[in-house]
């Protein structure tokens, strides 16, 4: 979700992005710098989960700046409980 909602922005933006997702969050702002500098290994030596989409996000978030604001999850925060749906719904339909 986050990288569809960065892919639609037509020019560089300051973006307030929320999320609930930490790993998302800490992984973006804190521990890709580390796996880039180790090859796109973590600390203990082994390869990074999901790199092509870790790798995808960091181009995609260069051109803007963003605030990345965690929103506790299924805590009754509207519009985290309307994109939440909107995934169900969707995963719900891909299995059908």
């Amino acid at each position: 979700a986050v990288m569809k909602g960065l892919s639609a922005l037509k020019s560089p933006c300051h973006v307030k992005l929320h999320t609930d997702s930490r790993y998302v969050i800490d992984g973006i702002t804190k521990w890709v710098f580390g796996w880039q500098k180790n090859g796109w290994r973590t600390a203990d030596r082994k390869p990074v989960k999901n790199e092509d989409l870790w790798r995808e996000l960091v181009l995609i978030t260069k051109p803007h700046r963003i605030d990345w604001i965690w929103v506790k999850g299924h805590d009754g925060h509207i519009e985290n409980e309307r994109v939440d749906k909107l995934a169900s719904d969707a995963a719900m339909a891909v299995r059908r």
